[in-house]
């Protein structure tokens, strides 16, 4: 079985005591209790070790120790980005930095008011950087899966500005449909993850780091189908108060789903060797491990 179960690392307890530090203690302080909570998650959460054990030794060919030792990078900084995004959306901080490649064809979707898909990936922190695309003036929807922890969703949306970014929730009777059509007929920019999928979700599979995993096939599909430009992109951490934008061309002659995923899949495996440590997907991704 290879579908996320719909449930994220941590504690809605665990991320409100961070929250609290974070607003009383600043966003050093939090990032320094981090390094013992990664370090517990290293030594304790033996499901989510096994598979990035997996992921960093068989697919990226890391050795034993590098291997162990990126399994502790990825708890730090997987923390880090839940704790920058709050900081980020309740304006406790503005103090983060932007490098960008590839930031001027959303630039151009924005001045040409056309609406724009975006189909991104667990990887980095794409919510922070949408906050970050204010700048654009055009209002970022990201469309999450209703399983990923309704309340670490809504803690999230109780302090970001709905003004620049929304959540749309995907739901069973299919009603997010609607709501992302109407995005982009409002010309706004549409982020969807193309990662990720939970049982009963049609999929399409392909091949990701030399060994074929399974896909959702609605982003795919809505790339192919709908007649709007298409960028994959991704926001990922260069270093502690720095976040990298990384959006490709849009491709405006997308012939099949098939073609979607393939091109969606060599731009995520150039930021995942790039930034092996931030691919947060905590599942079997590729089956069970044997």
């Amino acid at each position: 079985m290879s579908s996320w179960s719909g449930k994220g690392k941590g504690s809605l307890l665990g991320h409100k005591i961070f929250v609290f530090i974070l607003k009383t203690a600043g966003l050093s302080s939090a990032y320094f209790i981090l390094r013992f909570v990664a370090f517990y998650y290293l030594l304790f959460s033996r499901s989510s070790n096994a598979v990035m054990f997996y992921y960093f030794n068989k697919r990226l060919g890391f050795s034993y120790f590098k291997s162990v030792r990126y399994i502790y990078k990825g708890y730090y900084v997987f923390g880090q980005t839940f704790l920058d995004k709050v900081a980020l959306m309740s304006g406790l901080t503005t103090g983060f930095n932007q490098r960008r490649d590839g930031g001027g064809h959303l630039d151009a979707i924005a001045e040409n008011k056309t609406g724009g898909i975006l189909i991104s990936a667990h990887i980095g922190n794409f919510e922070a950087g949408s906050h970050l695309l204010k700048r654009l003036g055009t209002k970022v929807n990201v469309v999450m899966l209703d399983a990923e922890h309704q309340q670490i969703k809504k803690l999230l949306k109780d302090v970001m500005d709905e003004k620049y970014f929304n959540i749309i929730g995907i739901k069973e009777d299919k009603s997010h449909s609607f709501e992302i059509m109407n995005a982009l007929n409002n010309k706004e920019l549409v982020c969807i993850h193309g990662d990720r999928f939970i049982d009963g979700m049609d999929v399409i599979e392909g091949e990701l780091l030399g060994k074929t995993a399974k896909f959702p096939l609605g982003p795919f599909k809505m790339a192919a189908r709908l007649n709007f430009p298409v960028s994959y992109a991704f926001v990922v951490k260069d270093d502690a108060k720095t976040y990298h934008f990384y959006a490709s061309k849009p491709n405006p002659d997308i012939k099949d789903e098939k073609e979607a995923l393939s091109n969606f899949i060599e731009e995520l495996e150039k930021i995942i060797r790039k930034y092996p440590e931030q691919w947060f997907n905590y599942y079997p991704f590729w089956g069970e491990i044997n």
